[in-house]
């Protein structure tokens, strides 16, 4: 992976080098979970499933971090960036210490809500969330001044380490499923923080930041985290409501359906972690922003509609291909999840291009429509299709309603 990794860095664009990374750390993604689901089974992977949502959850919380570094190294200069990088790596492990003592005090509550084999899982990913909070810090300082080379690495090794662990642990140690994907992950975030930072020979005096960056700091940090809020509502309240409404061997189906039908919000999101320093630069020179915007959600759109296409028509090929015979039963319901998914995917990168802007409405309107997703679950879930089918109708409401706000504020942006 890194010896591909130097010879790309002398051929292509960093924008383009990040953007091939992110294909390449999806796809092992998804041979971890794919391999994982083949492994263990439905009953088994329902488990390890949980774990892997619990870390797309932890992924949405501290992305407020990262993007917040992202936003304001590009706006920001000498020493108020190193002021408001020390500020934001004391308040993310601050947060992190209290968010994974939370988690390992609760371990067993959790057992018992998700019905999982063992509360051990729970313990090891608590003791492992700080160590992901100084890593998403670190990658907003490296989005942020565009070293996207260094931060297609981070990637990179985060990925690898968790899917050479983890099968290691299974297979050789004959370590309990569920512990070892917990390990894999906890170490994995380890190796997410490198490369590490050099050193500068600049020093940088004591400041403290104006009343003013205050300000603009909290108020992004307030609309970032109330949108990945929405963003956990949105992406993961199914599965979870699934494992709690559904037998295990149901719930690990759904799960696989997810990981299937989500390809395409991961593939979609490259474009994010591209657009909004790009949106906030042009918006500092005073440049127009909307055809970034334009230009992104082309990009998705062609990706999403090829997807979708995709698992319409080849559903239990799709399936039985990536997971095997046993989850089959899942298929007719794939390319629905994939066009709930895709609306999702549409809508998200709306919501970032105008929280770039500093723009609250479009966070207020996902909002919205997670709880709706979650409403509509809870008194609709006689069968898994009913729940895909309160998803299609959430994201489709979701995507018309940032399409609308967009056009209706065009000429403002």
């Amino acid at each position: 992976m890194l010896a591909l990794t130097k010879q790309l860095k002398r051929r292509i664009t960093p924008e383009q080098f990040f953007m091939i990374s992110v294909f390449l750390v999806n796809g092992g993604n998804y041979i971890y979970n794919l391999v994982l689901g083949r492994v263990l089974g439905p009953k088994a992977f329902s488990d390890a499933a949980i774990l892997i949502t619990l870390l797309l959850v932890l992924s949405f919380i501290a992305m407020t971090f990262q993007l917040a570094v992202a936003k304001f190294t590009v706006i920001f200069e000498s020493a108020v960036l190193h002021r408001f990088i020390k500020m934001c790596y004391t308040y993310a492990v601050s947060f992190a210490l209290v968010l994974g003592m939370g988690v390992i005090w609760f371990a067993k509550d959790l057992q018992t809500i998700f019905q999982t084999e063992s509360h051990s899982m729970f313990v090891i990913f608590g003791t492992a969330i700080p160590v992901y909070f100084i890593m998403s810090v670190r990658r907003g300082e490296l989005q942020g001044s565009k070293d996207f080379i260094n931060l297609s690495i981070t990637y990179q090794l985060e990925m690898c380490t968790r899917l050479a662990l983890t099968f290691l642990l299974i297979s050789i140690f004959q370590i309990n499923s569920s512990v070892a994907v917990a390990i894999g992950i906890g170490i994995s975030f380890l190796a997410g923080v490198f490369p590490l930072k050099k050193k500068q020979g600049d020093t940088y005096p004591r400041i403290q930041l104006s009343a003013k960056d205050k300000k603009a700091i909290l108020n992004f940090f307030i609309l970032t985290g109330c949108y990945e809020l929405t963003q956990i509502i949105c992406n993961n309240s199914d599965i979870l409501l699934v494992k709690h409404y559904f037998p295990a061997q149901e719930a690990g189906l759904y799960a696989s359906l997810a990981l299937i039908g989500r390809v395409v919000y991961f593939v979609t999101w490259m474009f994010v972690m591209l657009l909004l320093p790009t949106v906030v630069e042009k918006k500092k020179k005073g440049e127009n922003t909307k055809p970034v915007l334009v230009k992104y959600t082309g990009y998705i759109i062609v990706l999403a509609s090829a997807i979708v296409a995709f698992t319409f028509l080849f559903p239990a090929f799709s399936v039985q291909l990536l997971f095997g015979e046993a989850y089959t039963s899942i298929a007719s319901l794939l390319g629905w999840y994939a066009l709930a998914t895709s609306f999702f995917a549409v809508s998200n990168i709306f919501a970032y291009y105008f929280l770039s802007l500093d723009h609250y409405i479009p966070i207020l309107i996902a909002a919205l429509m997670g709880i709706l997703q979650i409403v509509l679950i809870v008194f609709f879930h006689n069968d898994l299709f009913q729940v895909v089918l309160m998803q299609v109708v959430a994201m489709g409401i979701l995507l018309v309603l940032q399409v609308s706000y967009f056009f209706l504020k065009k000429n403002e942006l």
